[in-house]
């Protein structure tokens, strides 16, 4: 499982005092973003192999400004083409669930625009986090 933090920033908080639900898809993407990273895979938008197909949140709790959230993220499947990530988003300090959330990724060639088989490497990456939710 991969994990980061993030400390909520008050332009991240709505009208009524908590993080606005469009924030904490910003939080899911960086997440996926750094685990990418992980994986070998940087933010190069010249070189870049992914897909957003879909994403989904579920929101079960209220966050609040300036308070540090972990966000948790594992894969949850893998096909051919496509691998399927889950996330929790936790209030750092107490372990509250504050979101749940889960992102479809497509493997995709830019230059043939269409999907592709996810390549051996990547695929090994994968399964070292593939339902490692504890």
């Amino acid at each position: 499982m991969h994990e980061m933090q993030v400390t909520v920033r008050f332009c991240e908080t709505d009208a009524l005092g908590h993080v606005n639900n469009t924030s904490y898809f910003i939080y899911l993407e960086e997440a996926r973003v750094k685990y990418f990273e992980t994986l070998g895979y940087s933010m190069d938008v010249k070189n870049w192999s992914f897909i957003l197909a879909s994403t989904k949140c579920d929101f079960l709790s209220q966050g609040y400004f300036n308070q540090i959230l972990t966000v948790k993220t594992w894969v949850s499947r893998i096909g051919s083409k496509s691998f399927q990530l889950d996330h929790e988003i936790v209030c750092t300090q107490t372990g509250d669930l504050i979101a749940k959330g889960s992102a479809i990724i497509v493997y995709f060639d830019f230059g043939k625009q269409e999907s592709a088989v996810i390549p051996d490497l990547l695929r090994e990456g994968l399964n070292q986090n593939l339902n490692s939710k504890i």
